[in-house]
């Protein structure tokens, strides 16, 4: 149990997707100029995350990894003789989960919240392609967790933590929208600068061993 919160607190605020890795950040530049919109797309890459990841793993643990189909027959499984390796298949499994999870919540914000589908526009369906959330099954394989519960602490921070800086960039921009800002930096460029000195404000917690 230590072990799953150490993952979910440092998925959060260590390995931040966007401050550590700056991955995802395409929708985060344009879409954090409203803390409403940036807490909808928040959201909605915090449940993709969440059910994408442990699916992924398990498809990963059971099928894909070398000798993972040793359930069916020993003989596909590890050192056996006829060892199956499909890991070769992983970005395509992993882009068709993602996908299928990004169809379904853009249909259910389209339904219930068109507002809000209004506003995000194009970036909504392109969280299929958010290299954050790709990023998320593709550092769960690399690191090999070793429990579907480790997985999910991992998509959960993880998701938390790219929402997390959405919503405090949000913030910050449409306060900056009341200051006087050099016409040259006004918009992505005065984001792109305030990322990265967020991203070095968070390398504080680098240093606590958790």
């Amino acid at each position: 149990m230590e072990n799953i919160i150490s993952i979910f607190v440092r998925s959060i605020f260590i390995d931040n997707m966007v401050f550590a890795f700056f991955f995802g950040m395409c929708s985060y530049i344009a879409v954090s100029k409203s803390v409403k919109t940036a807490m909808g797309l928040g959201i909605a890459v915090i449940f993709v995350m969440v059910m994408t990841v442990p699916i992924n793993y398990l498809l990963n643990e059971f099928i894909l990894s070398p000798g993972a189909l040793g359930w069916i027959n020993p003989a596909y499984g590890p050192g056996g003789e006829s060892e199956i390796d499909l890991s070769f298949l992983s970005f395509i499994v992993f882009i068709a989960v993602i996908a299928s999870f990004v169809q379904l919540i853009e249909t259910v914000v389209e339904k219930f919240a068109p507002a809000l589908y209004n506003q995000l526009g194009i970036f909504l369906p392109l969280i299929a392609v958010n290299c954050a959330i790709m990023g998320g099954s593709l550092f769960m394989q690399e690191r090999d967790y070793a429990s579907l519960g480790e997985a999910t602490a991992f998509a959960a921070g993880s998701g938390i933590g790219w929402w997390l800086a959405i919503i405090l960039m949000a913030a910050i921009r449409e306060r900056l929208s009341y200051s006087n800002i050099p016409a040259p930096l006004r918009g992505a460029g005065i984001t792109f600068i305030l990322t990265g000195l967020m991203g070095i404000a968070f390398m504080t917690f680098m240093g606590i061993q958790l």
